[in-house]
């Protein structure tokens, strides 16, 4: 009988290879827009912690521009944001990470989408990551966003929604991530 063996599954070798120091923090002083805090848990079905994940993070800046080729809006793209991030889960399975609360950006029809991040989970045992979004709950723009509109059970779509948390010094948003079971995180598959 043959077991899998390290280049035939997924980490644990994350925070190895491509955790580095300072990646979990997107912003700097400079930075146009409001920055904000990104918490959260990464779960797995049984609602334990996942302590060896990785969150890539891509988002655009605060314009709504991406500082990325394929936006052919680059060229205004805030020159001190990359718009791009990682941030690891810690043994309780929490991460964070600071960034800028983005824009809204034309979807492929040219349809406006509300302001999220785009995450990919990687932890493992999972072959193939994982994509979701964090959108913002205090968004009147959710209510049109096609992304956000593709899925039809408001209960599944909650999954999606981060909470603000109050009293924080800088604006802070929770965002728990369940891989599975019956509250997990919608997963989306770009590649259609």
């Amino acid at each position: 009988m043959s077991s899998q063996t390290p280049s035939q599954t997924v980490g644990p070798f994350f925070h190895v290879g491509l955790i580095r120091a300072g990646q979990e923090l997107l912003v700097s002083e400079r930075i146009r827009g409001q920055r904000i805090l990104v918490q959260g848990r990464v779960l797995d079905g049984a609602g334990a912690p996942v302590p060896d994940a990785m969150l890539e993070i891509w988002q655009a800046d605060a314009s709504g521009v991406y500082n990325h080729p394929a936006d052919p809006r680059r060229a205004q793209a805030d020159p001190e944001f990359l718009g791009f991030g990682r941030a690891p889960t810690d043994p309780n399975g929490e991460y964070q990470f600071k960034t800028v609360k983005p824009g809204r950006v034309p979807g492929i029809d040219g349809q406006q989408q509300a302001p999220h991040i785009n995450l990919r989970v990687f932890a493992r045992g999972m072959l193939i990551h994982a994509t979701t979004r964090l959108y913002f709950p205090d968004e009147t723009a959710n209510d049109t966003d096609p992304v956000l509109g593709a899925v039809p059970d408001p209960e599944r779509r909650s999954t999606l929604l981060a909470s603000a948390v109050p009293g924080e010094d800088l604006p802070t948003y929770r965002f728990d991530i369940v891989l599975q079971g019956e509250k997990e995180t919608v997963f989306l598959d770009f590649s259609l």
